[in-house]
């Protein structure tokens, strides 16, 4: 959907696993102002194999049909790398001079990367602590890509005549969107379609990354095979019944003791996540922020505050974006949807 007319805004773009989503923002007076967006759906949810996974050409193909479909006018875009197949670890480097930094860091990748530092790239940045620098020690926040993924991006985008800017993990854009400039220590939850990626987040900066085959797919998948039906209307059933009986108290349905039990490994792998920075630190995780489509089930927060005992939030990637109010009540629809592309369209502009 467009908006307005923009010769130099910028694009983010999210490739997942079924389908691609556009946010198209531009800077006006200090501030992100929105000129479009778009998103393409794989409605073949069923398939194993999607094109969507290795065809370079079919997901070019996809990217520009979304792009002219919602009528957008920027080349400029910043992807985003899969949460679970980049490598990240926080490095400690002590009396390092700015001249050694990079050597340093190769040295210290070698023993976290358990793959050969050939095969992959590497980018760093400091982490700023206060005491740190006057004892002489930094921290270090590394992260690895394979360059055979980085490769496939290029393809990707060079194929579509999109100008990348720059790459940058799902998360890094999921605390720009929903995050802002709150320093706070949470845990962000992002529910994908085959995968949820979880992360502890202090001063901006994720601090532990967890990543699940679980997403919104195997919770359409069991209510499909429970009841037996379609992929596409056990699809609608999780959005129509959510699991509102079981936070009410009512009579349990199928569906909502369905979907209950399909988020039991998410749910766990919280509780984990939480016990295991929680073991190493003194800090509380203040709130969780869920992310992604599936966040969006009736009474999902609710439900979910009560079994891990944490405030439970939907972000609202909107938040720093200026939209006409016509359209708060669809874009609050979709925003869960859109919180890792609308965060790579922020980056260019921070």
């Amino acid at each position: 959907m467009s908006l307005f007319y923009s010769s130099d805004g910028y694009l983010g773009i999210d490739i997942g696993t079924f389908g691609v989503k556009i946010v198209e923002l531009k800077k006006e007076r200090s501030q992100a102002k929105l000129f479009s967006y778009g998103f393409s759906e794989n409605k073949e949810i069923e398939s194993k194999d999607s094109k969507m996974k290795n065809d370079t050409s079919y997901i070019a193909y996809i990217i520009n049909k979304v792009w002219q479909k919602a009528g957008m006018v920027s080349r400029d875009a910043v992807a985003s790398l899969p949460t679970f197949s980049v490598f990240s670890s926080i490095i400690n480097l002590s009396n390092i001079s700015k001249r050694d930094m990079k050597s340093a860091v190769y040295w210290e990748a070698k023993k976290v990367i358990p793959l050969p530092l050939e095969e992959m790239i590497l980018d760093w940045r400091e982490i700023e602590e206060d005491g740190e620098k006057s004892s002489g020690n930094t921290k270090i926040f590394l992260t690895g890509a394979p360059r055979v993924l980085v490769k496939k991006y290029i393809e990707i985008f060079q194929k579509a005549r999109i100008n990348l800017l720059s790459l940058e993990t799902e998360t890094f854009s999921l605390v720009r969107s929903l995050l802002g400039g709150d320093k706070s220590t949470m845990m962000i939850v992002e529910i994908g379609a085959s995968t949820t990626d979880i992360a502890i987040v202090e001063k901006s900066i994720p601090v532990l990354s967890r990543s699940i085959d679980i997403g919104g797919l195997a919770i359409t998948k069991s209510i499909s095979n429970n009841l037996n039906i379609g992929a596409g209307r056990a699809e609608q059933f999780k959005y129509d019944f959510g699991i509102s009986s079981l936070v009410s108290g009512s009579e349990s349905s199928v569906i909502p003791q369905t979907i209950a039990d399909s988020i039991s490994p998410i749910i766990n792998e919280i509780k984990y996540t939480l016990n295991l920075y929680q073991s190493k630190n003194d800090k509380q995780i203040e709130k969780i922020v869920f992310s992604g489509g599936s966040s969006m089930l009736i009474d999902f927060t609710s439900y979910l505050s009560k079994i891990i005992d944490k405030k439970v939030i939907i972000g609202d990637p909107w938040s720093r974006i200026s939209y006409p109010l016509d359209l708060k009540p669809t874009l609050n629809e979709i925003g869960p949807r859109m919180s890792v592309a609308i965060g790579l369209a922020l980056r260019e502009m921070e």
